[in-house]
């Protein structure tokens, strides 16, 4: 693709790169067959090639964006999908960052969109905040038919039950119940401890299981990610991440950084392309991405224990979108599983998203219900006995559209060597 930057614009640093990415799309059209907006809406703009024609026009002339290119930047989902079908390597994730960055400093947003957005960056990656939002959720959801679409999609993704926090998410160390093979530190995360503590619990139990002395460090939290795909500079929480896990490496070492939800684990692994241009941090992040492992990664590496019990139970693999296309982690879970003695299956149409994507599915929510009803049957059409996902925000959206349990797949692999039954596939008193 032709450009056409000035020597001016291409000494900022971020217009650069959107520069060489422009320029390394041959205009093949290969990445609308697997854009989950393109296939639903059938726009040439809800599809990448056309929203980098949108982009490279804003950019290039250096103008505001308009409602229509924000209209169409805000429907993707950040699938990443395109990236995997690009005969190029076409670094879309990149582009569509630095145009979500330039919408949020030349666009204003009508009110109600630019409260809500402010709200959800504000909350979501604080966990205190997080839990008392949605402890009041059940004031407001008698009255969910009357509030607006986004506000009403917000309470029926909320959980009806909010948790205690669990004591494993502070900051400490877990010693290995084996001869020690590794020190890794685990990222406890934001959103995912308030609905789902149960995960960072079985992570856990299955890392020290199998030798790893496991370390929630001092100061790390939110990786960033939920802030910086809604536009809103997120550095501040990948700074923190950064030097909390820099002072453990420099104290005891680290051999891994492992992250149990697949979204937060494309963002830590891109801290060294975020702070390329900052001399203090550069070098740090670029260590802490190289150490970044998703937990499906790390078992992998290690090698899992036999199954203490057989484990006759159909799992519908659902592989989501940060794993199998921002990480290219396509095959370790699906393997593990197996090994774990679980029947995977994996649903038709595995390449297109369920409609999480962040926050998508509540500033979307349209769009997203539709993806999600798509997955759903596609999952169901397999005939499972549960849903494995390696995301939070996969589990979530997909449990709300199916009687099926979903749990992660840590759940599963913890369960199978000698851990507790996954919680939703305990049934409640009541049955």
């Amino acid at each position: 693709m032709q450009t056409n930057f000035s020597p001016a614009q291409l000494a900022d640093p971020d217009t650069r790169e959107s520069e060489k990415i422009l320029r390394s799309c041959v205009h093949c059209g290969f990445c609308t067959a697997t854009c989950p907006t393109y296939t639903l809406l059938g726009d040439e703009l809800d599809s990448p090639r056309g929203r980098i024609y949108l982009i490279k026009d804003m950019l290039e002339n250096d103008r505001p964006a308009t409602t229509e290119v924000v209209k169409h930047v805000d429907r993707c989902l950040s699938c990443l999908a395109c990236m995997t079908t690009c005969p190029s390597g076409v670094n879309y994730m990149h582009l569509v960052d630095h145009a979500r960055d330039h919408i949020e400093k030349t666009y204003r947003r009508p009110w109600m969109d630019r409260t809500l957005r402010r709200l959800l960056g504000a909350v979501l990656p604080r966990p205190g905040l997080f839990r008392l939002a949605l402890r009041a959720t059940k004031l407001a959801r008698p009255f969910a038919h009357v509030l607006p679409a986004r506000l009403a999609a917000s309470l029926r993704l909320a959980p009806s039950r909010v948790p205690p926090p669990s004591p494993v998410d502070r900051p400490q160390s877990f010693p290995t119940e084996a001869p020690r093979v590794r020190r890794v530190a685990l990222l406890n995360g934001c959103a995912q401890q308030v609905v789902a503590p149960q995960i960072n619990e079985a992570t856990i139990r299955l890392l020290t299981r199998h030798g790893c002395e496991v370390v929630v460090a001092r100061g790390a939290g939110c990786c960033g990610a939920l802030t910086h795909h809604l536009g809103q500079d997120g550095r501040d929480f990948a700074r923190a991440n950064i030097l909390a896990w820099t002072r453990e490496i420099e104290a005891d070492g680290l051999d891994a950084i492992v992250i149990n939800a697949s979204g937060c684990g494309t963002t830590v692994k891109d801290y060294g392309f975020m702070f390329r241009e900052d001399a203090e941090l550069a070098e740090p992040a670029r260590r802490i991405s190289a150490l970044a492992r998703d937990m499906t990664e790390i078992m992998s590496e290690i090698g899992l224990l036999p199954p203490v019990q057989p484990m006759k139970h159909r799992v519908a693999y659902h592989s989501a979108c940060s794993l199998q296309h921002g990480q290219r982690i396509m095959q370790q879970p699906k393997q593990l599983l197996q090994e774990a003695g679980f029947d995977v299956v994996e649903p038709p149409e595995p390449h297109l998203c369920c409609g999480s994507a962040g926050t998508y599915n509540l500033l979307q929510p349209d769009i997203a219900t539709r993806l999600r009803d798509r997955k759903v049957a596609n999952i169901e059409s397999t005939a499972p006995d549960f849903i494995a996902a390696g995301n939070i925000g996969c589990i979530t959206q997909i449990a709300s559209g199916t009687g099926l349990p979903v749990v992660h797949t840590v759940e599963l692999l913890d369960w199978a060597t000698g851990g507790p039954k996954p919680p939703a596939l305990t049934p409640s008193p009541a049955g």
